[in-house]
């Protein structure tokens, strides 16, 4: 891997880096659509890099499952299996701790899986997880954690943290030993819960292995935590881990959340969200999320938002269209899909050149203006821009503040 930082905002803690990878370079920061089987559901790869997406991710959890490694060595890969030419994530199997919870056994040796196909028991060990992500091929591998859900309290979080760390060594060496680590590019994922104590118990362990891995992820978060506190891990693990090395906030997908950890110093991030809201009706815009299923549609003949260059709006399609067949047919599915990963990408891209151009405040407030308008600014959001210098409330006596998550939808057709 190769990392330059390109540029910084004279305000937050925002940057734009270049990352260069065996498949090319992605430019920093960015947003990373999940691709859980090797496929973005509903998308072809060549519709996918006609978005401009060029870093997708991998789950190594499922992909040992199906198709299986045997399969993946035969096919040279999974950047050959999916037809995917350019970059490629792969998470190490260790958030399955948590959401597959109850087919999971966790041991000093690794994680025991019983397969929620078959049964059948799997033993996922930190060498395993990076094994499987050798074969897949992934152009950045992440060590195996013991991941706990945000929510938990008391000694697991610190047991789960030092294993973590554990966890990290055994990886590094497995990973230095194959020979792989000039072509695929090993993360440490911090962990630690919510408690700062612990955060950074394992920033200073993590940081003690900088030699040793490529870049660094913020994990144990986006678990149903309270948005005051996420943001605040992401700000003391941001402000901590080393300027050299990419960072990576897992599981982060709504629009403020992604502006708020750029603006706190994250580069990279990834979540189902795009792609899943799409397939329940719900295009991403820049004045909030628009539920395409609500009755309001059914005559409106705009696309989801005029200018935008994604294929779905740039063909004319109409909102009524796609209220008509929203939830019923697979073509609405993929045409809010296409438009929805084009807007993260906008939102992103936006970002960079903000900075570039030394106006990212000016972006922020006039991304959250038009995104939450009357409704109110997310008290949480408000509070961690304040943090990196920015006041979303200067000059606005008349913007509401609400506290919560803030998150906006329409729910009804009274909305």
């Amino acid at each position: 891997m190769q990392f330059e930082v390109l540029a910084k905002c004279h305000t937050t803690r925002a940057r734009v880096s270049k990352m260069r990878l065996a498949h090319g370079v992605t430019m920093l920061p960015t947003f990373m659509p999940v691709a859980t089987q090797a496929a973005i559901k509903g998308l072809t790869p060549q519709q996918v890099e006609a978005l401009g997406v060029n870093l997708i991710l991998n789950n190594t959890y499922h992909l040992n499952l199906r198709p299986g490694i045997q399969v993946l060595k035969e096919a040279g890969g999974a950047h050959k299996f999916q037809g995917w030419n350019h970059n490629l994530l792969t998470d190490s199997g260790g958030f399955q701790l948590v959401s597959l919870s109850k087919f999971t056994k966790i041991t000093e040796e690794g994680a025991l899986f019983a397969s929620p196909f078959d049964g059948k028991p799997t033993m996922l060990t930190p060498e395993e997880s990076i094994s499987i992500q050798h074969a897949i091929g992934a152009d950045i591998v992440m060590q195996l954690d013991d991941v706990v859900s945000s929510l938990t309290v008391g000694p697991r979080v610190e047991e789960a943290m030092w294993r973590t760390i554990r966890w990290l060594d055994r990886c590094i060496e497995f990973h230095q030993k194959s020979g792989r680590d000039d072509v695929q590019n090993l993360f440490a994922i911090v962990q630690g819960g919510l408690d700062p104590e612990l955060r950074d118990k394992c920033l200073d362990e993590m940081i003690a292995r900088r030699d040793r891995v490529a870049g660094y992820a913020i994990g144990g978060l986006s678990g149903g935590e309270e948005k005051d506190i996420f943001w605040r891990v992401i700000k003391q693990c941001a402000d901590k881990l080393p300027e050299d090395r990419p960072r990576y906030s897992m599981g982060i997908g709504f629009a403020e959340d992604l502006l708020v950890c750029v603006a706190l110093g994250v580069d990279m991030a990834d979540c189902v969200f795009p792609t899943r809201t799409a397939r329940f009706g719900v295009a991403l815009t820049p004045t909030g999320p628009l539920n395409l299923r609500l009755s309001k549609h059914a005559a409106d003949m705009r696309p989801i938002e005029e200018g935008c260059p994604c294929p779905t709006c740039a063909s004319g399609t109409a909102r009524a269209i796609l209220h008509h067949n929203a939830t019923l047919e697979t073509a609405t599915a993929h045409a809010i899909t296409q438009h929805n990963l084009v807007f993260q990408a906008r939102i992103m891209g936006g970002a960079r050149d903000a900075i570039i151009n030394g106006t990212f405040p000016d972006y922020l407030k006039n991304f959250f203006a038009n995104y939450f308008g009357d409704a109110g600014y997310p008290e949480w959001c408000v509070n961690a821009l304040r943090s990196v210098g920015v006041d979303l409330l200067e000059g606005r006596s008349d913007v509401k503040v609400i506290s919560g998550d803030g998150a906006k939808w329409e729910y009804s057709d009274a909305a």
